[in-house]
């Protein structure tokens, strides 16, 4: 999907095959909601929890990425949002780092994961979304507290 741009015609500043992909992205990993975008635009799709038509907004320019509040500090100054093994957040909504607050949590530094393995849940909507390990390695950081507010894009943790 990079660099694929919205329309710029008047008569459609919508490009219905982005809402496509966005759309079937959406199905095959059970989100509920989806954002895209780069410095000059901004596309959000999402579908409600019952049979309702997915929704589509459009928003330019699209915010700072930025990092939590309460990550820890840059120990060696480097980009963490550049690290190949970023897991970055697919949506705003709220962290919670296990199923429920009596539960330990989904990971820990140091734990080994599994591609497919459940790291985070982000509640959106109130819905809760599962965020899973996009490749098998070992936890190096997390950028996220339990309860905690997250934006489209945040870092959430390491994966090396």
């Amino acid at each position: 999907m990079a660099d694929k741009k919205p329309s710029k015609s008047k008569k459609n500043l919508i490009d219905p095959d982005m809402v496509r992909e966005l759309a079937e992205l959406l199905d095959e990993t059970g989100l509920t909601e989806i954002e895209y975008g780069n410095d000059e635009w901004h596309l959000r799709v999402g579908k409600g929890a019952t049979s309702a038509p997915a929704t589509v907004a459009i928003s330019a320019p699209a915010p700072a990425i930025q990092e939590t509040l309460n990550a820890p500090a840059k120990d060696d100054g480097d980009d963490h949002a550049n690290h190949p093994g970023v897991v970055v957040s697919p949506m705003v909504g709220t962290v919670y780092t296990s199923p429920d607050s009596d539960s330990a949590p989904f990971i820990k530094i140091g734990d080994s994961v599994s591609e497919g393995d459940t790291l985070l849940l982000i509640e959106a909507m109130k819905v809760f979304n599962p965020i899973k390990a996009t490749k098998s390695g070992k936890v190096t950081r997390i950028f996220s507290d339990n309860a905690t507010p997250v934006e489209f894009g945040e870092p959430l943790l390491i994966i090396e």
